[in-house]
């Protein structure tokens, strides 16, 4: 009973979490009107997103340790929503880069906090269950895109929509954070991530640098490519393809969606592909995805929004599992799971929150297309990076199992 109300105080706090963000990107191009940003100095306010979020991150990690997932969850959730007030009011470039810092550090302490508790939840309840809580942050993107297109069909502003929801998602957190584990499992309490079974005491062993090295690569290069999708993806469609307003945001969104999908799923595709040959073909479509998007304007007409959508789609169903089986197999490696689970997010959501500040920067220089080549290579880095490094995991010595708690 508490593993399932403890589940299900995840799946909102997923859901509400992917909510905020996807507001944000989806109201990227109602922003970058309304201060007449342009590509650098968007890509700037993104940076800025990052360096707070990755800050923060890093200091969640070892907080979440101390005081529980659940403590942090109280306060990151509400907190992380009401800060994005702070851009969303902003009326000046100079006003909008001190609040994407403050919205960049509310990320950063609450994608920790859920994470953290996702893995203990997932280790009480004895199989695997963290690819449908990253399904439900990206149902969450996907009512954004949905959200955000409709408001500015009906002619409200895009600035209305991310005030309303900074003031209304905080108390949204409040009935997700109450079903929470009102304690903290320990390595041995319950099952791992990839396999159903717990290791038996005294058998928990951390991950190696190298190791964490490889998956942080993986995970860096997913997310990159994630990010791209997520912050961009509207505006290529603006800005490349031509498309009408209210209708751009529907890139992101078809992404979202697919990769929604594919990650409600994931858990059982893991179950019986493996988590090897998922993450494998992970990076391959992901990269069949991208080459779809850059090579939709050399199409005609109406083809050009059909065969860029189709490379959104697919990208988002190849990038879907990347980050679940990760996460999963720091959890299977037993060890403080804030602290490792902060490392790996660490180097993962700098390709989220950096990749697409860096992908701005080359665009300005260049072009868009130019700089969507780059999450184009990194989707194929998931494959040879993600492959030895979960190989690497499930190949070590099978621990003793432990009945699994319901």
């Amino acid at each position: 009973m508490v593993a399932r109300r403890a589940r299900q105080g995840v799946f909102g706090l997923f859901f509400l979490s992917g909510l905020v963000v996807g507001v944000w990107a989806a109201g990227l191009p109602s922003l970058n009107d309304r201060l007449d940003l342009g590509p650098a100095r968007l890509g700037t306010a993104l940076l800025l997103i990052s360096l707070g979020a990755l800050v923060s991150m890093l200091v969640a990690g070892p907080v979440v340790d101390r005081w529980s997932s659940r403590r942090v969850c109280w306060f990151a959730g509400p907190l992380s929503a009401l800060a994005l007030l702070a851009p969303a009011v902003a009326p000046s470039y100079g006003l909008l880069a001190a609040a994407a810092v403050v919205f960049g550090i509310g990320i950063g302490v609450v994608e920790v906090g859920i994470n953290a508790h996702s893995v203990e939840v997932e280790r009480v309840y004895g199989r695997p269950i963290i690819s449908a809580f990253h399904g439900t942050w990206s149902l969450g993107g996907a009512a954004a895109g949905l959200i955000t297109s409709l408001v500015l069909k009906l002619g409200v502003s895009g600035q209305a929509l991310l005030v309303a929801t900074a003031l209304i998602v905080p108390f949204l957190y409040l009935p997700a954070v109450m079903r929470l584990l009102p304690s903290v499992p320990t390595a041995t309490d319950g099952a791992t991530a990839s396999g159903g079974t717990a290791a038996a005491p005294g058998k928990a062993v951390g991950l190696r640098w190298g190791l964490i090295a490889l998956l942080g690569l993986a995970a860096f290069a997913g997310h990159l490519s994630e990010g791209a999708a997520i912050d961009w993806a509207a505006l290529h469609a603006r800005w490349i393809l031509g498309t009408d307003p209210a209708a751009a945001p529907l890139a992101y969104t078809i992404f979202a969606v697919a990769m929604t999908t594919v990650r409600l799923l994931g858990d059982p595709i893991r179950a019986r592909l493996g988590s090897v040959l998922t993450i494998r073909l992970a990076g391959v479509l992901a990269t069949c995805g991208y080459v779809l998007v850059l090579c939709a304007p050399l199409a005609e007409g109406v083809a050009q929004v059909v065969v860029a959508w189709t490379g959104w789609a697919l990208a988002g169903v190849g990038l879907a599992t990347v980050v679940p089986v990760i996460f999963s197999a720091v959890g299977a490696a037993g060890g403080p799971v804030g602290k490792a689970l902060s490392l790996v997010t660490a180097f993962g959501y700098s390709g989220l929150l950096i990749g697409p500040a860096v992908l701005g920067f080359v665009a300005e220089a260049s072009s868009l297309p130019v700089a969507l080549v780059i999450p184009a290579a990194l989707a194929a880095v998931v494959a040879l990076a993600g492959s030895p490094s979960i190989r690497a995991l499930t190949t070590r010595p099978t621990p003793e199992p432990v009945p699994a708690h319901d």
